[in-house]
């Protein structure tokens, strides 16, 4: 298990001025948001996807997170088994000084809850906290969100894809 430590900011557009290093296309959806279970293929530019199982507990700045490949076949049977639409989603990554990179997502694209947003991920909790965005990010990083309730992937999940539903014999379905 290792811990993820990232700062997240809602944006708009790509951020201009900085040398993107790769771009991906990626698809994910939740089994489950609490603890989060989610399955996500992510495909670089021209080469084929990969498809990761991610469990992530713990909210905010730090959360423990487990991620594991998984093949296409199961990656599929975990699709049909969520049995809702994917979220869509187009990453790019930019080079930032001191060896970060800024991963901007672009969520959803023309759907009604299309939105932007921008991650950061440190080694360390000290530096997710000293770390103050370049000059050239200063106008462009100024709504960070990190740990806000209901700024998640899973509250944006929940929200459009919804959330289990108990029926009529008491057991919850997806």
């Amino acid at each position: 298990m290792q811990l993820e430590i990232e700062r997240k900011w809602l944006v708009t557009g790509w951020p201009q001025g900085l040398r993107e290093t790769v771009r991906f296309t990626m698809r994910q959806g939740y089994i489950t948001v609490r603890p989060t279970v989610r399955i996500r293929s992510e495909q670089p530019g021209g080469e084929p996807p990969a498809y990761v199982l991610c469990f992530k507990k713990g909210g905010g700045l730090v959360r423990q997170e487990i991620e594991t490949r998984v093949d296409e076949e199961t990656f599929r049977k975990l699709e049909n088994f969520i049995g809702r639409p994917l979220i869509e989603k187009e990453q790019r990554r930019y080079a930032l000084p001191g060896g970060l990179l800024l991963e901007v997502n672009r969520v959803d694209a023309d759907q009604p809850g299309e939105f932007w947003y921008a991650e950061v991920e440190y080694d360390t909790e000290a530096q997710a906290l000293a770390w103050q965005p370049p000059a050239q990010l200063a106008d462009y990083l100024t709504d960070e969100v990190t740990g806000q309730p209901g700024q998640s992937m899973g509250a944006y999940w929940e929200a459009t894809r919804g959330g289990a539903e108990e029926d009529q014999d008491g057991i919850y379905r997806n």
